[in-house]
């Protein structure tokens, strides 16, 4: 994550400062959990969801998905104080741990997006060049990784495509490449958000073949500003890519062919999307999640915190955070149930289900 405490306070310095919506507390096994949003988006909110192994610890949770058998998969950077390297974690529905993988992603582990071929599933997942303050291992290079359930690799998309968009500059320095986020048209065309890089979005073929660019940095329309996450909208009858442009506080939609067709504002350091009958959730990073409708317009934000306040809890242990309140939410999706996962961008991870009730 490349976000520094005066970047992310100076980006969000005019937002209106809105507490969480609690609407009840519910005694379950002893312990009160906070209920969110209200009507048939209402929400128990169970924090640190999930039976971690007592030899991985959590570092920065960034993303969630979940596959066709309801169980649960999370993408994080691994603790420094963790026994094992393993940077995916899989439950099942219930929350029991099945298996975890991808030790070469310590520290780097960034996207994670999940797509059914035929009779298989796949996870695409986003590794991040090494940032040295998140992790002791060497710099790594950034790549798309194509890979299966249980971690073997399919294919890999390494650095940036060799186009006049990444060429150097006039004084030889070289573009950035650091990718966030993947997302994948119906006809398998994979779309990815170079987010800590150079703000480009860059297509390929379902063999990994390279398309075209476009994007690049900027708020005019077509330009993007940390293209962070990314998604096919195939609500309506025309397959539409929503880019989460999350430094401009807005999504942004193209065509499949990277043409500009309008905005979508009123939000906060948006990351992803995930969606569901028609529901789209998207964590904002500056301290809450929204649920959109089949039109674009706000049905909830939930867990709203004071994020100038709390936003140095993100450093702090867990005992210090509040209960209802996100801090800076990075990754959602929705289970077959309704449910939400949110997994948020703290140091010692945060995994909470919101179950719908």
């Amino acid at each position: 994550m490349k976000t520094t405490r005066r970047e992310f306070l100076a980006a969000t310095a005019a937002a209106p400062m809105l507490s969480p919506i609690l609407l009840g507390i519910q005694d379950k096994g002893g312990t009160k959990a906070p209920v969110l949003g209200s009507g048939a988006y209402t929400y128990e909110a169970i924090h640190d969801w999930g039976e971690l192994p007592a030899r991985i610890k959590w570092g920065n949770t960034h993303g969630v998905v979940e596959d066709s058998q309801g169980n649960i998969y999370v993408h994080h950077t691994v603790h420094a104080t963790s026994d094992t390297a393993d940077s995916m974690v899989v439950f099942d529905r219930t929350g029991k741990f099945i298996r975890s993988w991808g030790g070469e992603f310590r520290g780097v582990a960034h996207g994670l997006h999940i797509r059914k071929e035929g009779s298989d599933e796949f996870l695409y997942l986003t590794v991040n060049a090494a940032n040295p303050r998140m992790t002791p291992q060497p710099a790594m290079q950034a790549v798309v990784v194509k890979a299966t359930p249980k971690g073997e690799i399919v294919w890999k998309i390494a650095g940036p495509p060799d186009v006049d968009a990444y060429k150097p500059g006039p004084d030889g320095t070289a573009k950035r490449y650091n990718p966030t986020n993947v997302a994948i048209a119906p006809n398998g065309d994979i779309y990815v958000g170079d987010g800590y890089g150079s703000s480009y979005v860059n297509q390929y073929n379902s063999k990994a073949e390279y398309i075209r660019t476009f994007g690049g940095k900027g708020s005019e329309a077509g330009q993007l500003n940390e293209p962070h996450g990314i998604w096919v909208d195939t609500r309506g009858t025309t397959p539409i890519l929503v880019v989460a442009d999350r430094r401009n506080n807005r999504l942004q939609r193209f065509t499949l062919d990277g043409a500009h067709i309008d905005f979508v504002p009123g939000f906060r350091l948006p990351c992803h999307f995930d969606e569901q009958k028609g529901s789209v959730v998207i964590p904002d990073l500056h301290g809450r999640v929204t649920l959109i409708d089949k039109q674009n317009a706000i049905i909830e934000h939930l867990g709203d915190s004071n994020p100038p306040a709390n936003y140095p809890l993100r450093t702090q242990p867990r005992a210090a955070f509040i209960p209802g309140q996100f801090i800076c939410p990075h990754g959602a999706c929705f289970d077959h149930d309704g449910n939400i996962f949110i997994v948020e961008w703290v140091e010692v991870g945060r995994v909470t289900k919101l179950r719908k009730v």
